[in-house]
């Protein structure tokens, strides 16, 4: 396997590169997205509740099923691989950031509406900041698993290191299955840490 590291490393780093690309794409959008219908449930809470609903039965559906679903509409490739881990992470972030936010204490947003804060001032200065851990835990959720589907995208041809993975598999590569497997997992423990550091100097 040494061997084969050093012979291929230009393509493990590639796959890497393309891993983290999706990763990246994904969780701009996905954030955007979700922080904006968090905003929007937060004004209109039962918008909020079915929101969550369709989102975790979009979660529920496989992710190949989804691909497969898009791919006449917007090809193989990047595209389509965002979009579905899109959509699947808006059930994991918009579900943890509602219930961290909704879960604050009512009476700290009474007192903060008592001293005459508006509902978006109440959000962004006071539920917010007390439901941090809830916000990261939705980040931390969608990381794991757009790391994890991203994967399987390399069958829609969107790259990564599951074409590690897949080549390996079709042509008994052990080589290429134990370095994909293994870079996959040690890529979602390192973002995952990265993120328990920045949750911690926040909250310090």
């Amino acid at each position: 396997m040494i061997q084969y590291l050093t012979r291929h490393y230009d393509d493990l780093l590639r796959a890497l590169a393309e891993h983290l690309q999706i990763l990246a794409v994904t969780l701009v959008f996905s954030l955007l997205i979700a922080v904006v219908l968090t905003i929007l449930a937060v004004y209109f809470r039962r918008f909020g509740e079915a929101l969550i609903q369709i989102f975790s039965v979009i979660y529920s559906i496989p992710s190949l099923a989804l691909f497969a679903l898009l791919i006449p509409l917007t090809g193989l490739g990047m595209t389509t691989t965002v979009i579905v881990l899109t959509a699947y992470n808006q059930y994991l972030l918009l579900g943890n950031f509602t219930a961290g936010i909704f879960g604050v204490d009512s009476g700290v947003t009474e007192a903060a509406r008592g001293i005459g804060m508006s509902t978006f001032q109440i959000l962004v200065k006071v539920q917010i900041p007390l439901a941090k851990k809830a916000l990261f835990t939705g980040i931390e959720l969608s990381v794991v698993s757009t790391i994890g589907i991203a994967t399987i995208a390399a069958m829609i041809n969107a790259g990564g290191l599951g074409t590690l993975l897949f080549d390996g598999l079709r042509t008994m590569n052990f080589n290429k299955i134990i370095l994909g497997s293994i870079l996959s997992a040690v890529l979602a423990l390192g973002v995952n840490a990265v993120l328990k550091c920045l949750e911690k100097r926040l909250e310090s």
